[in-house]
Protein backbone atom coordinates (compact mmCIF):
# COMPACT_ATOMS: atom_id res chain seq x y z
CA UNK A 1 0.00 0.00 0.00
CA UNK A 2 1.12 3.52 -0.90
CA UNK A 3 2.08 5.83 1.76
CA UNK A 4 -0.26 8.73 1.16
CA UNK A 5 -3.08 9.30 -1.69
CA UNK A 6 -0.50 12.35 -3.04
CA UNK A 7 2.73 13.68 -2.27
CA UNK A 8 3.85 17.14 -2.81
CA UNK A 9 7.00 17.83 -3.99
CA UNK A 10 7.77 21.37 -3.58
CA UNK A 11 6.36 23.79 -1.28
CA UNK A 12 6.01 26.68 -2.57
CA UNK A 13 2.19 28.39 -3.79
CA UNK A 14 1.32 26.12 -6.46
CA UNK A 15 2.75 22.97 -4.29
CA UNK A 16 1.50 24.21 -0.40
CA UNK A 17 -2.11 25.32 -2.14
CA UNK A 18 -1.99 21.87 -4.10
CA UNK A 19 -1.62 19.88 -0.74
CA UNK A 20 -4.34 21.68 1.27
CA UNK A 21 -6.72 21.66 -1.38
CA UNK A 22 -6.21 17.63 -1.52
CA UNK A 23 -6.25 17.14 2.03
CA UNK A 24 -9.67 18.83 2.41
CA UNK A 25 -11.20 16.90 -0.16
CA UNK A 26 -10.20 13.79 2.23
CA UNK A 27 -6.51 12.45 0.74
CA UNK A 28 -3.69 11.81 3.17
CA UNK A 29 -1.11 14.09 1.55
CA UNK A 30 2.76 14.20 1.93
CA UNK A 31 5.05 17.07 1.02
CA UNK A 32 8.72 16.99 0.48
CA UNK A 33 10.14 20.24 0.68
CA UNK A 34 13.76 21.20 0.95
CA UNK A 35 13.70 24.87 2.43
CA UNK A 36 11.01 27.01 4.33
CA UNK A 37 7.33 26.46 2.94
CA UNK A 38 6.48 29.09 0.54
CA UNK A 39 8.74 28.85 -1.93
CA UNK A 40 10.28 31.45 -4.07
CA UNK A 41 7.32 33.50 -3.57
CA UNK A 42 7.33 33.86 0.12
CA UNK A 43 10.98 33.66 0.47
CA UNK A 44 12.92 35.21 -2.49
CA UNK A 45 10.40 36.85 -4.48
CA UNK A 46 6.87 38.27 -4.30
CA UNK A 47 6.79 38.85 -0.96
CA UNK A 48 10.36 40.51 0.03
CA UNK A 49 10.49 42.22 -2.89
CA UNK A 50 7.56 43.81 -2.40
CA UNK A 51 8.12 44.31 1.23
CA UNK A 52 11.32 46.07 0.27
CA UNK A 53 9.54 47.86 -2.31
CA UNK A 54 6.91 49.31 0.38
CA UNK A 55 9.60 50.93 2.29
CA UNK A 56 11.56 52.17 -0.71
CA UNK A 57 7.71 53.73 -1.06
CA UNK A 58 7.31 55.10 2.15
CA UNK A 59 11.18 56.62 2.03
CA UNK A 60 9.89 58.39 -0.92
CA UNK A 61 6.78 59.81 -0.03
CA UNK A 62 8.93 60.98 3.33
CA UNK A 63 11.02 62.59 1.00
CA UNK A 64 8.46 64.44 -0.54
CA UNK A 65 6.29 65.30 2.03
CA UNK A 66 6.90 69.15 1.63
CA UNK A 67 4.41 68.69 -1.24
CA UNK A 68 1.39 67.58 1.19
CA UNK A 69 2.25 70.57 3.17
CA UNK A 70 4.35 68.16 5.62
CA UNK A 71 7.40 69.20 6.78
CA UNK A 72 9.93 66.16 8.15
CA UNK A 73 13.63 66.95 8.04
CA UNK A 74 16.45 64.51 7.93
CA UNK A 75 14.99 61.96 6.53
CA UNK A 76 16.89 59.03 5.68
CA UNK A 77 16.52 55.28 5.49
CA UNK A 78 18.11 52.31 7.63
CA UNK A 79 18.69 49.84 5.31
CA UNK A 80 19.39 47.27 7.73
CA UNK A 81 16.25 47.78 9.35
CA UNK A 82 14.15 47.61 5.25
CA UNK A 83 15.66 43.92 5.46
CA UNK A 84 14.96 43.50 9.03
CA UNK A 85 11.43 44.10 8.54
CA UNK A 86 11.36 42.26 5.34
CA UNK A 87 12.93 39.46 7.21
CA UNK A 88 9.80 39.25 9.64
CA UNK A 89 6.96 39.70 6.97
CA UNK A 90 8.76 36.84 5.61
CA UNK A 91 8.77 34.52 8.64
CA UNK A 92 5.35 35.33 9.87
CA UNK A 93 4.25 34.60 6.29
CA UNK A 94 6.11 30.94 6.03
CA UNK A 95 5.25 30.20 9.87
CA UNK A 96 1.36 30.81 8.58
CA UNK A 97 1.90 28.23 5.77
CA UNK A 98 3.60 25.69 8.00
CA UNK A 99 0.72 26.22 10.39
CA UNK A 100 -2.11 26.06 7.16
CA UNK A 101 -0.71 22.39 6.20
CA UNK A 102 0.06 21.21 9.92
CA UNK A 103 -3.75 22.17 10.40
CA UNK A 104 -5.05 20.90 7.10
CA UNK A 105 -3.13 17.42 8.69
CA UNK A 106 -0.45 17.45 6.17
CA UNK A 107 2.82 15.14 6.53
CA UNK A 108 5.51 17.92 6.22
CA UNK A 109 8.72 15.98 4.76
CA UNK A 110 11.96 18.25 4.71
CA UNK A 111 14.81 16.94 2.31
CA UNK A 112 15.02 16.62 -1.31
CA UNK A 113 13.34 14.23 -3.25
CA UNK A 114 14.25 11.90 -6.24
CA UNK A 115 12.26 9.85 -8.11
CA UNK A 116 13.07 5.97 -8.15
CA UNK A 117 10.07 5.37 -10.03
CA UNK A 118 6.70 6.69 -11.19
CA UNK A 119 5.18 7.14 -8.15
CA UNK A 120 8.36 6.55 -5.80
CA UNK A 121 11.13 8.65 -4.42
CA UNK A 122 13.88 9.12 -2.24
CA UNK A 123 14.11 11.52 -0.01
CA UNK A 124 17.86 13.08 1.31
CA UNK A 125 19.22 15.86 3.36
CA UNK A 126 19.49 18.36 1.05
CA UNK A 127 23.31 19.71 0.84
CA UNK A 128 24.72 23.02 -0.85
CA UNK A 129 23.19 24.23 -3.98
CA UNK A 130 25.22 23.13 -7.31
CA UNK A 131 24.06 26.12 -9.31
CA UNK A 132 24.01 29.05 -7.52
CA UNK A 133 25.45 30.34 -4.23
CA UNK A 134 23.74 33.80 -3.92
CA UNK A 135 20.38 32.32 -3.00
CA UNK A 136 18.26 29.29 -1.60
CA UNK A 137 18.96 25.46 -2.20
CA UNK A 138 18.04 25.36 -5.35
CA UNK A 139 17.63 21.51 -6.62
CA UNK A 140 20.21 20.83 -3.47
CA UNK A 141 22.08 17.95 -4.47
CA UNK A 142 21.43 14.84 -1.79
CA UNK A 143 23.73 14.06 0.62
CA UNK A 144 24.36 11.13 2.81
CA UNK A 145 21.93 8.02 3.66
CA UNK A 146 18.47 8.37 2.09
CA UNK A 147 16.18 9.53 5.09
CA UNK A 148 13.16 7.74 3.52
CA UNK A 149 11.62 6.05 0.75
CA UNK A 150 7.89 7.02 0.18
CA UNK A 151 5.67 5.99 -2.31
CA UNK A 152 1.97 7.06 -3.42
CA UNK A 153 -0.96 6.87 -5.59
CA UNK A 154 -0.35 10.22 -7.19
CA UNK A 155 2.67 12.67 -7.38
CA UNK A 156 2.92 16.31 -8.02
CA UNK A 157 5.75 17.76 -9.14
CA UNK A 158 6.16 21.27 -8.18
CA UNK A 159 9.70 22.56 -7.87
CA UNK A 160 9.54 25.72 -9.81
CA UNK A 161 12.20 27.79 -11.22
CA UNK A 162 15.42 29.38 -11.19
CA UNK A 163 16.86 32.34 -11.96
CA UNK A 164 18.59 31.72 -15.62
CA UNK A 165 22.33 32.87 -16.00
CA UNK A 166 23.86 34.60 -19.67
CA UNK A 167 26.73 33.08 -21.26
CA UNK A 168 28.61 36.27 -20.99
CA UNK A 169 32.42 36.40 -19.58
CA UNK A 170 32.46 37.55 -16.86
CA UNK A 171 28.99 36.41 -15.48
CA UNK A 172 30.73 34.32 -12.22
CA UNK A 173 32.76 37.17 -10.93
CA UNK A 174 32.05 38.32 -7.28
CA UNK A 175 29.78 41.26 -6.92
CA UNK A 176 27.94 39.26 -9.80
CA UNK A 177 24.31 37.93 -8.53
CA UNK A 178 21.12 36.79 -9.48
CA UNK A 179 17.92 38.65 -8.34
CA UNK A 180 17.78 36.08 -5.37
CA UNK A 181 21.60 37.13 -4.95
CA UNK A 182 20.06 40.86 -4.45
CA UNK A 183 18.45 39.72 -0.71
CA UNK A 184 21.81 38.90 0.62
CA UNK A 185 22.94 42.86 -0.41
CA UNK A 186 23.92 44.41 3.14
CA UNK A 187 23.92 47.94 1.76
CA UNK A 188 22.65 49.84 -1.29
CA UNK A 189 25.39 49.59 -4.04
CA UNK A 190 26.46 53.19 -5.45
CA UNK A 191 25.99 51.86 -8.76
CA UNK A 192 24.20 48.82 -10.21
CA UNK A 193 23.79 47.58 -14.12
CA UNK A 194 20.76 45.72 -13.93
CA UNK A 195 20.80 43.48 -16.65
CA UNK A 196 17.00 42.65 -17.96
CA UNK A 197 14.11 45.36 -18.16
CA UNK A 198 11.12 42.57 -17.64
CA UNK A 199 9.41 42.57 -14.48
CA UNK A 200 11.87 41.13 -11.87
CA UNK A 201 14.99 43.62 -13.61
CA UNK A 202 12.77 46.65 -13.83
CA UNK A 203 11.55 46.23 -10.16
CA UNK A 204 15.04 46.17 -8.67
CA UNK A 205 15.85 49.05 -10.53
CA UNK A 206 13.06 51.19 -9.19
CA UNK A 207 14.19 49.82 -5.57
CA UNK A 208 17.82 50.67 -5.61
CA UNK A 209 16.97 53.95 -7.51
CA UNK A 210 14.52 54.96 -4.82
CA UNK A 211 17.21 53.69 -2.16
CA UNK A 212 19.92 56.51 -3.84
CA UNK A 213 22.21 54.00 -6.09
CA UNK A 214 22.96 55.00 -9.78
CA UNK A 215 21.33 52.78 -11.87
CA UNK A 216 21.80 51.18 -15.29
CA UNK A 217 19.11 48.92 -17.01
CA UNK A 218 20.29 47.21 -20.14
CA UNK A 219 17.70 45.48 -22.14
CA UNK A 220 18.05 43.55 -25.20
CA UNK A 221 14.38 44.88 -26.63
CA UNK A 222 13.44 48.03 -28.21
CA UNK A 223 11.82 48.78 -24.87
CA UNK A 224 11.40 47.75 -21.24
CA UNK A 225 8.91 45.49 -19.71
CA UNK A 226 8.84 43.68 -23.82
CA UNK A 227 5.80 41.48 -23.05
CA UNK A 228 3.62 44.96 -21.82
CA UNK A 229 1.97 46.46 -24.67
CA UNK A 230 4.07 48.46 -26.52
CA UNK A 231 2.84 52.08 -24.85
CA UNK A 232 3.26 50.90 -21.37
CA UNK A 233 6.82 49.90 -21.81
CA UNK A 234 7.68 53.32 -23.73
CA UNK A 235 5.94 55.01 -20.88
CA UNK A 236 8.09 53.33 -18.09
CA UNK A 237 11.32 53.79 -20.17
CA UNK A 238 10.32 57.74 -19.97
CA UNK A 239 9.54 57.41 -16.68
CA UNK A 240 12.61 55.87 -15.58
CA UNK A 241 14.84 58.23 -17.53
CA UNK A 242 12.84 60.86 -15.63
CA UNK A 243 13.68 59.68 -12.61
CA UNK A 244 17.57 59.33 -13.54
CA UNK A 245 18.01 55.46 -14.71
CA UNK A 246 20.08 55.02 -17.36
CA UNK A 247 17.95 53.28 -19.63
CA UNK A 248 20.01 51.34 -22.79
CA UNK A 249 17.14 49.47 -24.79
CA UNK A 250 18.14 47.18 -28.02
CA UNK A 251 21.45 46.61 -25.75
CA UNK A 252 23.17 43.64 -24.89
CA UNK A 253 25.95 43.33 -22.38
CA UNK A 254 28.76 41.20 -23.82
CA UNK A 255 30.97 41.17 -21.25
CA UNK A 256 32.07 41.51 -17.48
CA UNK A 257 35.36 42.41 -16.58
CA UNK A 258 36.78 42.29 -13.35
CA UNK A 259 38.17 45.29 -12.20
CA UNK A 260 37.73 47.60 -9.08
CA UNK A 261 35.18 48.22 -9.90
CA UNK A 262 33.53 45.87 -11.90
CA UNK A 263 33.30 46.89 -15.70
CA UNK A 264 30.68 46.22 -17.72
CA UNK A 265 30.76 45.88 -21.41
CA UNK A 266 27.39 47.39 -23.11
CA UNK A 267 26.89 46.73 -26.73
CA UNK A 268 24.26 48.82 -28.97
CA UNK A 269 22.86 51.72 -30.20
CA UNK A 270 25.24 53.77 -27.14
CA UNK A 271 27.86 51.35 -26.71
CA UNK A 272 29.99 51.85 -23.70
CA UNK A 273 31.92 50.35 -20.73
CA UNK A 274 30.10 51.23 -17.56
CA UNK A 275 31.70 50.82 -14.04
CA UNK A 276 29.63 48.95 -11.66
CA UNK A 277 29.94 48.10 -7.69
CA UNK A 278 26.88 44.94 -8.42
CA UNK A 279 25.40 43.71 -11.98
CA UNK A 280 22.25 42.17 -11.76
CA UNK A 281 21.64 39.38 -13.76
CA UNK A 282 17.60 39.47 -13.95
CA UNK A 283 16.73 37.94 -17.51
CA UNK A 284 14.47 34.93 -17.17
CA UNK A 285 14.00 31.49 -15.18
CA UNK A 286 15.04 28.18 -16.46
CA UNK A 287 12.93 25.36 -14.11
CA UNK A 288 14.23 23.70 -11.06
CA UNK A 289 14.37 20.07 -12.09
CA UNK A 290 17.81 19.07 -11.30
CA UNK A 291 18.75 16.29 -9.41
CA UNK A 292 14.65 15.21 -9.39
CA UNK A 293 15.49 12.10 -11.61
CA UNK A 294 12.73 12.73 -13.89
CA UNK A 295 14.13 10.30 -16.68
CA UNK A 296 13.87 7.67 -13.61
CA UNK A 297 9.80 8.30 -13.63
CA UNK A 298 9.73 9.05 -17.34
CA UNK A 299 8.34 11.81 -17.44
CA UNK A 300 8.84 14.25 -20.66
CA UNK A 301 9.88 17.57 -20.65
CA UNK A 302 10.38 20.40 -23.66
CA UNK A 303 13.50 21.58 -25.53
CA UNK A 304 13.52 23.96 -22.33
CA UNK A 305 13.37 21.46 -19.78
CA UNK A 306 10.07 22.45 -18.90
CA UNK A 307 7.72 19.22 -17.90
CA UNK A 308 4.69 18.81 -20.69
CA UNK A 309 0.98 18.83 -19.12
CA UNK A 310 -2.05 18.66 -20.24
CA UNK A 311 -5.29 21.09 -19.19
CA UNK A 312 -5.73 18.60 -15.98
CA UNK A 313 -2.14 19.57 -15.40
CA UNK A 314 -0.95 15.93 -16.43
CA UNK A 315 2.01 14.60 -17.09
CA UNK A 316 2.14 12.05 -19.80
CA UNK A 317 2.87 8.97 -16.90
CA UNK A 318 -0.14 7.80 -15.10
CA UNK A 319 -0.34 9.05 -11.68
CA UNK A 320 2.34 11.92 -12.04
CA UNK A 321 1.42 15.79 -12.54
CA UNK A 322 3.13 18.76 -12.61
CA UNK A 323 2.41 22.27 -11.33
CA UNK A 324 3.63 25.91 -10.95
CA UNK A 325 6.79 27.15 -12.84
CA UNK A 326 7.91 23.59 -13.85
CA UNK A 327 5.59 23.48 -16.36
CA UNK A 328 6.64 26.95 -18.40
CA UNK A 329 3.27 28.10 -18.86
CA UNK A 330 2.98 31.40 -17.21
CA UNK A 331 5.61 31.61 -14.15
CA UNK A 332 3.39 33.47 -11.57
CA UNK A 333 2.62 32.65 -8.33
CA UNK A 334 -0.84 32.91 -8.67
CA UNK A 335 -1.07 30.81 -11.98
CA UNK A 336 1.07 27.90 -9.76
CA UNK A 337 -2.09 28.12 -6.84
CA UNK A 338 -5.05 27.77 -9.05
CA UNK A 339 -3.06 25.19 -11.16
CA UNK A 340 -2.61 23.55 -7.48
CA UNK A 341 -6.22 23.82 -6.68
CA UNK A 342 -7.35 22.47 -10.66
CA UNK A 343 -4.68 19.32 -9.98
CA UNK A 344 -5.72 18.34 -6.19
CA UNK A 345 -9.39 18.42 -6.98
CA UNK A 346 -8.40 15.98 -10.36
CA UNK A 347 -6.76 13.78 -7.89
CA UNK A 348 -9.32 13.88 -5.83
CA UNK A 349 -12.09 12.92 -8.57
CA UNK A 350 -13.34 16.15 -9.65
CA UNK A 351 -14.07 17.39 -12.54
CA UNK A 352 -11.74 20.24 -13.25
CA UNK A 353 -9.57 22.10 -15.61
CA UNK A 354 -7.73 25.10 -15.64
CA UNK A 355 -8.06 27.95 -18.67
CA UNK A 356 -5.19 30.13 -18.84
CA UNK A 357 -7.29 32.64 -20.71
CA UNK A 358 -7.56 35.53 -18.42
CA UNK A 359 -4.49 35.33 -16.36
CA UNK A 360 -3.66 39.11 -14.91
CA UNK A 361 0.38 40.07 -14.34
CA UNK A 362 1.60 43.40 -12.10
CA UNK A 363 4.95 44.59 -12.04
CA UNK A 364 5.33 46.54 -8.94
CA UNK A 365 7.59 49.66 -10.73
CA UNK A 366 7.74 53.12 -9.52
CA UNK A 367 4.83 53.69 -11.12
CA UNK A 368 3.43 50.41 -11.14
CA UNK A 369 2.81 48.26 -14.25
CA UNK A 370 -0.73 45.61 -14.44
CA UNK A 371 -2.06 43.79 -17.93
CA UNK A 372 -4.53 41.05 -18.77
CA UNK A 373 -5.82 39.81 -21.79
CA UNK A 374 -4.36 40.85 -24.92
CA UNK A 375 -2.02 44.01 -26.22
CA UNK A 376 -3.28 45.81 -28.96
CA UNK A 377 -0.35 43.84 -31.10
CA UNK A 378 -1.89 40.61 -30.08
CA UNK A 379 -5.08 41.27 -30.47
CA UNK A 380 -4.54 42.33 -34.22
CA UNK A 381 -1.72 39.47 -34.64
CA UNK A 382 -4.87 37.59 -33.45
CA UNK A 383 -7.34 39.05 -36.57
CA UNK A 384 -9.33 41.18 -34.41
CA UNK A 385 -10.19 44.63 -35.78
CA UNK A 386 -9.56 46.80 -32.54
CA UNK A 387 -10.20 50.03 -31.22
CA UNK A 388 -7.84 51.29 -28.08
CA UNK A 389 -9.21 53.84 -25.83
CA UNK A 390 -6.77 55.73 -22.81
CA UNK A 391 -7.64 58.01 -20.10
CA UNK A 392 -4.67 59.15 -17.98
CA UNK A 393 -4.53 59.60 -14.02
CA UNK A 394 -3.33 62.53 -14.41
CA UNK A 395 -7.24 64.00 -15.23
CA UNK A 396 -8.64 61.25 -12.15
CA UNK A 397 -9.52 63.34 -8.91
CA UNK A 398 -8.40 61.09 -7.11
CA UNK A 399 -4.66 60.61 -8.23
CA UNK A 400 -4.27 64.50 -7.74
CA UNK A 401 -5.38 64.35 -4.50
CA UNK A 402 -3.18 61.33 -4.25
CA UNK A 403 -0.14 63.00 -5.56
CA UNK A 404 0.03 60.05 -7.69
CA UNK A 405 -0.96 61.50 -11.45
CA UNK A 406 1.97 60.06 -13.78
CA UNK A 407 0.32 56.81 -16.14
CA UNK A 408 -2.82 55.98 -17.88
CA UNK A 409 -5.29 53.16 -18.50
CA UNK A 410 -5.94 51.66 -21.71
CA UNK A 411 -8.46 49.29 -22.87
CA UNK A 412 -7.95 47.57 -25.92
CA UNK A 413 -11.68 46.38 -27.53
CA UNK A 414 -13.34 44.54 -30.36
CA UNK A 415 -14.42 46.98 -32.70
CA UNK A 416 -17.86 45.66 -33.90
CA UNK A 417 -19.07 44.61 -30.65
CA UNK A 418 -16.56 46.94 -28.57
CA UNK A 419 -15.80 43.62 -26.01
CA UNK A 420 -12.87 44.13 -23.89
CA UNK A 421 -9.73 42.15 -24.80
CA UNK A 422 -7.62 43.87 -23.01
CA UNK A 423 -6.57 46.04 -20.22
CA UNK A 424 -3.09 47.25 -19.62
CA UNK A 425 -2.27 49.86 -16.50
CA UNK A 426 0.77 51.96 -15.67
CA UNK A 427 0.22 54.11 -12.81
CA UNK A 428 -0.82 54.01 -8.69
CA UNK A 429 -1.97 51.12 -7.62
CA UNK A 430 -2.14 49.28 -11.02
CA UNK A 431 -1.95 45.97 -9.26
CA UNK A 432 -5.45 46.62 -7.70
CA UNK A 433 -7.27 48.35 -10.49
CA UNK A 434 -6.35 45.28 -12.67
CA UNK A 435 -8.85 43.00 -11.58
CA UNK A 436 -11.68 45.00 -12.77
CA UNK A 437 -10.21 44.55 -16.57
CA UNK A 438 -10.08 40.95 -15.63
CA UNK A 439 -13.15 39.76 -14.33
CA UNK A 440 -14.60 42.36 -17.42
CA UNK A 441 -12.75 39.88 -20.31
CA UNK A 442 -14.27 37.14 -17.81
CA UNK A 443 -17.71 38.01 -18.37
CA UNK A 444 -17.23 38.99 -21.59
CA UNK A 445 -18.34 42.96 -20.85
CA UNK A 446 -17.93 45.43 -23.15
CA UNK A 447 -16.95 49.27 -23.09
CA UNK A 448 -20.69 50.06 -22.98
CA UNK A 449 -21.19 47.56 -19.75
CA UNK A 450 -18.20 48.77 -18.11
CA UNK A 451 -19.34 52.90 -18.75
CA UNK A 452 -23.16 52.10 -17.81
CA UNK A 453 -21.50 50.59 -14.15
CA UNK A 454 -21.31 53.12 -11.29
CA UNK A 455 -17.98 53.76 -10.15
CA UNK A 456 -17.71 55.14 -6.60
CA UNK A 457 -15.61 58.69 -6.32
CA UNK A 458 -13.20 60.28 -5.69
CA UNK A 459 -11.51 57.03 -6.58
CA UNK A 460 -8.48 55.62 -8.38
CA UNK A 461 -11.17 53.20 -9.37
CA UNK A 462 -13.49 54.64 -11.19
CA UNK A 463 -10.86 55.13 -14.00
CA UNK A 464 -11.81 51.99 -15.82
CA UNK A 465 -15.37 53.73 -16.37
CA UNK A 466 -13.92 56.99 -17.95
CA UNK A 467 -11.34 54.77 -19.95
CA UNK A 468 -14.60 53.22 -21.62
CA UNK A 469 -16.35 56.33 -22.37
CA UNK A 470 -13.51 57.55 -23.95
CA UNK A 471 -13.13 54.17 -26.00
CA UNK A 472 -17.06 55.10 -26.73
CA UNK A 473 -16.26 58.74 -28.17
CA UNK A 474 -17.85 60.38 -25.50
CA UNK A 475 -15.28 60.85 -22.62
CA UNK A 476 -16.51 63.35 -19.96
CA UNK A 477 -13.22 64.14 -18.22
CA UNK A 478 -10.72 64.21 -21.03
CA UNK A 479 -11.58 66.25 -24.15
CA UNK A 480 -13.09 64.63 -27.06
CA UNK A 481 -11.26 62.87 -30.18
CA UNK A 482 -11.23 65.50 -32.95
CA UNK A 483 -13.31 64.93 -35.63
CA UNK A 484 -11.17 64.22 -39.09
Amino acid sequence: MPEFDLLVVGGGPGGYVAAIRAAQRGLSVGLVEKERPGGVCLNWGCIPTKAMLRSAEVFQTVSAAADFGIYADNVRFDYAAVRQRKDGIVKELTDGVAGLLKANGVTVIEGHARFTGPTTVQVREAGPSPIFTDGPRYAAAPQGDPIREISARDIIVATGSVPARLPIPGVDLPGVITSDGAFGLTEVPRRIVVVGGSAVGAEWASLFDAFGAEVTVVELQDRLVPLEDKEIGVALGRSFTKRGITVLTGSTVTAISEAEPLRVTVDGPKAREIDADVVLIGVGRRPNTAELGLDEAGVATDARGFIEVDDRLRTGVEHVYAIGDVTGRALLAHVASHQGLVAADVIAGQQAHIDYTVIPAATFTHPEIASVGLTEEKARAAGHEVLTAKFPFAALGRAKTFGETEGFVKIVAGKQHQEVLGVHIIGPSASDLITEGALAISLEATLTELADTIHAHPTLGEIGMETALAGLGLPVHIAPPRKR
